[in-house]
C-alpha cells in the first residue's frame, strides 16, 4: 500500500537558516545585518521565517522586502522590527503607509524624493525616520545618478530627525571567475566609494552605507560597510555561478521530497513520457515520482537531472527520464533493485544541491525555491 502521509513535501529547516545567518556575522562582524525575506522568503514561507528570525536573541537593523504588500504582511504578524522596502513607495498612499508602519523606503527615483519633499514642507515633522538613498553604480535597474544622489542625500542629511543610508547593488558579484564580471564589479565598487567620499566631503560627516548582498558578503570584504543585506545565502543557496552552496559552507534549508508511486519495467526501445523524448537503450526499471511542474518542479529539467532515492545501501542517485509532466516525473531505477513503491525521492535539499539541479534545468536555484507551489505541503523543523 502507498504511504499517503504526503504526496510532495517541502521540509524547511529553520536551524539551518540560523546557521547560515551565523556565516554573515562571521564574515561581517562589524556590520549591521538586514535579512532579505522578500518573495515569501525566497519561497520558504515568510511567516515562519520572519517569526523565527524575530525570535532570535539578536537585533537586526531591519528586515528587507520587495513590496508594500509584503511589508504590511510582516506588520500583521506582529513583527516590530524596522522594514526596509527595497522597491521604495510607488505613490503618496504608500508613502503614508511607510510613515505609519515604520517602513523604511529606498529612494531610487526623483518622483519619490519629490513626494517626501512635499510632505516635509507641509507637516510639522522635520524628519522621515530612516531612508535609504540608492545610487545606480552600474546595474542600470533602479537608482539615482550621481548628481541626483548627491542632492537627495544632502537634503535628507540636513534634516536632523532623518537618518540616511547610502546604498547600491552589485550586478555581477555572483561570477568571480569571469574577467568581465570582475571588471564590472570593481567599477561599481569604485563608483560607489568615490561618490560616498564626495558625500562625506559635502556633508562634512561620516556616511552610513550598504553595498553587499550575499555574494559581496562572502567574497568582497571591501563592500561590507555599515549594513549588509544577506538574501539567498540564508536559505542555503549559492550566490555564485560556479560553486554550490555546500562548497561554500552553507546548509540547505529546503528539502523537497515526493513519493515513488509506480515502478515499471520498460524493454529496450521503449519510450518514456510525453513526446517520447527518451528512448530506452536497454531494459530499464522506471520509477514514477509524485511531483511535476504544477508543484514547481522545473519542466525544463533535462534527461539525467539527478534525483536522490533511498536504498538499503543508503541514498543513491537516479536520473530523470523524458519530459516532466504536470503531476509526475519518471526516473531511472535500473540497478536500484531495493527501491520500492512509497519510498521517498529527494528532488533537492538534504544530500542533493538545488544549485546542481538548477544547472540541469538551465535556471538558478533562486527560481527553483520561489516556484514551489501551494500543492506542496510545507513542514517546518527547528533543531
Amino acid at each position: 500500500m502507498i504511504d499517503s502521509s504526503f504526496r510532495a513535501r517541502a521540509t524547511i529547516d529553520l536551524s539551518a537558516l540560523k546557521k547560515n545567518l551565523s556565516q554573515v556575522s562571521a564574515h561581517c562582524p562589524e556590520s549591521q545585518i538586514v535579512p532579505v525575506i522578500k518573495a515569501n522568503a525566497y519561497g520558504h514561507g515568510v511567516e515562519k521565517v520572519a517569526l523565527a528570525l524575530n525570535a532570535m536573541h539578536r537585533k537586526f537593523a531591519a528586515l528587507a522586502v520587495a513590496s508594500m504588500e509584503e511589508a504590511i504582511q510582516l506588520r500583521t504578524l506582529g513583527i516590530s522590527t524596522p522594514i526596509l522596502l527595497l522597491s521604495g513607495f510607488r505613490d503618496k498612499v504608500e508613502m503614508d503607509l511607510c510613515l505609519n508602519h515604520k517602513i523604511e523606503p529606498v529612494i531610487h527615483s526623483m518622483y519619490q524624493f519629490e513626494e517626501i519633499d512635499k510632505y516635509l514642507q507641509t507637516e510639522f515633522l522635520t524628519g522621515f525616520g530612516r531612508v535609504w538613498v540608492k545610487f545606480n553604480s552600474g546595474m542600470n535597474r533602479l537608482g539615482l545618478d550621481k548628481e541626483q544622489a548627491l542632492r537627495v542625500y544632502g537634503d535628507f542629511h540636513r534634516r536632523p530627525e532623518t537618518e540616511v543610508v547610502f546604498m547600491s547593488h552589485l550586478a555581477s558579484a555572483d561570477d568571480p571567475e569571469s574577467q568581465s564580471a570582475v571588471e564590472l564589479t570593481q567599477r561599481q565598487i569604485a563608483e560607489f566609494d568615490s561618490l560616498k567620499q564626495q558625500i562625506a566631503t559635502s556633508t562634512q560627516g561620516p556616511v552610513q552605507a550598504s553595498l553587499a548582498a550575499s555574494a559581496g558578503i562572502l567574497s568582497l570584504p571591501q563592500t561590507h560597510h555599515q549594513f549588509v543585506r544577506p538574501g539567498f545565502m540564508l536559505y542555503g543557496g549559492s550566490p555564485f555561478t560556479n560553486h554550490t552552496a555546500g562548497e561554500i559552507g552553507l546548509l540547505p534549508v529546503m528539502t523537497l521530497r515526493a513519493k515513488i508511486i509506480a515502478i515499471n519495467n520498460v524493454e529496450a526501445g521503449g519510450t518514456i513520457g510525453y513526446g517520447a523524448t527518451h528512448r530506452c537503450r536497454q531494459y530499464t526499471r522506471v520509477g514514477i515520482v509524485s511531483i511535476g511542474y504544477a508543484d514547481g518542479y522545473p519542466r525544463s529539467a533535462k534527461n539525467g537531472t539527478p534525483v536522490l532515492v533511498n536504498t538499503k545501501q543508503g541514498p543513491r542517485r537516479a536520473g530523470l527520464l523524458g519530459r516532466v509532466s504536470m503531476d509526475t516525473i519518471a526516473i531511472d531505477l535500473t540497478g536500484l533493485d531495493t527501491v520500492k513503491i512509497a519510498d521517498d525521492a529527494v528532488l533537492w535539499g538534504d544530500g542533493l544541491s538545488a544549485d546542481e539541479v538548477a544547472r540541469y534545468a538551465d535556471t538558478i536555484s533562486y527560481e527553483l525555491f520561489c516556484r514551489v507551489t501551494k500543492r506542496v505541503e510545507f513542514v517546518y523543523t527547528d533543531g
